[in-house]
């Protein structure tokens, strides 16, 4: 996954920023588990899964929205608050669409209701409770990953690196 989004935002930096909200989704997947007195089965699990692949999303939508705006001559500051402001509604409304789906699951009482429960209450759960703290800690890291971008910290390391190891003889192309 972290190729796949290095090679779409040309950077091998913002998809750890992207990738940062995912590990803050499981407590509170966990979490909505104890609350709602579910098991953590395979289904919960499926849940946890899908709902990885909704916050990656919303990280995926502030983060290139602040790219575009940063292109465009914006500062990083102003790019990120700017790019929270645009995106806050479709995330909201993505995130409304989203629970909204799941409530027929949780509601249901017919044979293997089970699963559906463990699946919904997963992912209404933590999607509700994950969303405040993504909101938060996209646009935070972002705009202090790209200072120390600006900074070279990243690029001091791989020079020491360099420095450290040299090449003896370099492969030329042909």
């Amino acid at each position: 996954m972290y190729l796949i989004l290095a090679a779409q935002f040309e950077s091998w930096l913002h998809p750890v920023t992207i990738l940062l909200s995912l590990p803050l989704t499981l407590p509170f997947a966990l979490l909505s588990l104890i609350i709602f007195q579910q098991s953590l089965n395979i289904f919960s699990g499926l849940g946890l899964l899908v709902l990885f692949g909704v916050v990656k999303k919303n990280s995926i939508l502030q983060i290139d929205h602040a790219n575009q705006l940063r292109d465009s001559g914006m500062n990083t500051h102003d790019a990120v608050v700017q790019a929270s402001r645009d995106r806050l509604r479709p995330i909201l409304m993505t995130t409304l669409a989203f629970v909204a789906g799941m409530v027929p699951l949780v509601v249901s009482n017919g044979v293997g209701s089970a699963t559906n429960h463990a699946i919904g209450w997963v992912v209404i759960g933590g999607q509700t409770m994950v969303l405040l703290v993504t909101l938060l800690v996209t646009p935070v890291a972002y705009s202090l990953f790209d200072e120390a971008h600006q900074q070279h910290v990243f690029g001091r390391g791989w020079t020491w690196i360099r420095s450290k190891f040299p090449v003896q003889n370099p492969v030329t192309p042909l």
